[in-house]
Order: structure tokens, then sequence, then C-alpha cells
């Protein structure tokens, strides 16, 4: 029998050198924004316990942290889940629905925010219902 010939739907996209040094590289990146990531999160520790914390600041703090952690989530699934090196619709079959579930979960955050907020606020509007649940009951035999 003669030699397969390698077929033209397999590709290899790097060498196993190649690859190996891109997987420390990556590594690498992300220990430096992990320890980034640990600083923002260290200012944002001390400038709560100031006697005036400045909201803003905190705030454009975590917004970092929100994207520093997106680019890490980025390199680890590109990279060592090898999604990077995939064709474009089998990432667009995984990337649409995660898409989709972020404006899901987010979605119902801001619904039960919004719940909570109009719970709160109309809390003493009924003092007629809210007393009647909390009156304690008489005993009958007691009076007599």
């Amino acid at each position: 029998m003669s030699e397969h010939a390698s077929s033209p739907e397999i590709t290899f996209a790097h060498p196993p050198a190649e690859g190996t040094k891109r997987i420390w590289r990556v590594f690498w990146l992300l220990c430096v924004v992990t320890v980034i990531e640990l600083g923002i999160g260290l200012a944002i520790y001390n400038i709560h316990k100031g006697a005036d914390p400045n909201h803003t600041l905190v705030l454009m703090f975590k917004g970092m942290v929100c994207i520093l952690s997106l680019a890490k989530a980025y390199y680890i699934v590109s990279v060592f889940m090898h999604l990077g090196d995939e064709i474009r619709n089998f990432i667009m079959t995984i990337v649409v629905p995660l898409c989709l579930f972020l404006w899901f979960i987010g979605a119902f955050l801001w619904d039960g925010d919004s719940w909570k907020k109009l719970r709160n606020t109309n809390a003493g509007r009924h003092p007629a219902k809210t007393e009647q649940h909390h009156q304690p009951a008489v005993d009958k035999d007691a009076k007599k």
C-alpha cells in the first residue's frame, strides 16, 4: 500500500515549536494582565477605605477591570481552547449564542433591579393591606 497523502481538510496551524512559543507568550501576557487587575483592585480597595471616596474614579477602575477580564477571556478561548485556529463559521456558532446569553443575563439583572426599586418605592402606599398581616392574633379565650 502506498502512503496516504495529507488531506486538504486537515491543516496544522502552527509547527509544534512555534505553538509552544505562542502558548508561553500568552501565558506571560495573562500573568501581566492579572497583576495589573490585582493592582487596580487594591487601588479600588484603598479608595473605598478613604473618608471621601471618588466614585467616578472607582467606576472607571471597575470598567478597566471588566475590559481586562474580557481580554483575558479572549486569549484563553483563542489560544488555550484553540478557537482562534478554527474557521469563521464555527467561531460564530460559539460567539453568537454566547452574546445572546450575556444579553439574557443582563436583561434579567436589569429587570430584577427595576422590580426591586418599584417594590421599595410602593412599600408604604397600602398601609391597610400591610397592617392586616402584621396584627397579632387575638385569643378569644383571653377576653372572657
